[in-house]
């Protein structure tokens, strides 16, 4: 006998009271850890925003315009690129050239842009991750890779899950996804942290408080 034979003798052997390939495997993943409330929820990806070095903004509906334009004025924007879909409304008070994204900018006037402000898809609590969709308030994904400073409008708390697991049953997989846990980073072997090498230095990040508005204004 081989060893391959052998072997293969040893992983029958093994796979002997194996369930067959037609029977159905449970899987008791947890589909979040811990019992919050939706308040504690926001504040978990808050929280974890922080850790990774985003910065955090609060606000309601009707305080969004003028957040916004207080972030660029702070941050000495002159241009700012805007998705063909974001609400018009939100950059209704800024002082700042608005940039539109079309098809044939290239990465070199990207690159040109001091800022970029989109909405998301779906934001995760508990890993403190943004996602995005690219879609129309989000725009391509190449826009949020390549400008230095990314403002990103996430509505709470419509747009924010526990878990991974129930962030990913809110997305469409054929769509291009961008997970965002922070600005972007990477250490070397001396494990020194180098910001900005992947993706903006920068990442922002304004929580919405939609229930607010509707509670003043009812």
């Amino acid at each position: 006998m081989s060893s391959r034979e052998r072997i293969l003798g040893r992983v029958r052997r093994a796979l002997a009271d194996a369930p067959s390939e037609d029977t159905p495997i449970e899987r008791a993943y947890l589909r979040e850890h811990g019992d919050r409330s939706v308040e504690e929820t926001v504040e978990l990806l808050a929280e974890n925003l922080a850790d990774y070095r985003a910065i955090v903004h609060r606000c309601t509906t009707a305080d969004l315009p003028a957040t916004l334009a207080g972030m660029l004025a702070a941050r000495g924007s002159k241009t700012v690129l805007v998705p063909p879909g974001l609400e018009r409304s939100w950059l209704a008070e800024a002082d700042t050239e608005q940039v539109p994204d079309r098809v044939e900018t290239t990465p070199h006037e990207l690159d040109r842009i001091d800022s970029v402000v989109t909405a998301c898809a779906v934001a995760v609590a508990e890993t403190g991750t943004i996602v995005l969709d690219g879609g129309p308030d989000q725009g391509r994904r190449r826009i949020t890779l390549v400008p230095d400073h990314h403002i990103c409008v996430v509505r709470v708390p419509d747009q924010v899950v526990s878990s991974v697991p129930q962030a990913l049953e809110r997305l469409d997989p054929v769509r291009p996804l961008t997970w965002i846990s922070g600005p972007s980073a990477t250490s070397d072997i001396e494990l020194d942290r180098v910001e900005g090498v992947h993706g903006p230095r920068t990442l922002e990040v304004v929580l919405v408080d939609t229930q607010a508005s509707v509670e003043v204004n009812s």
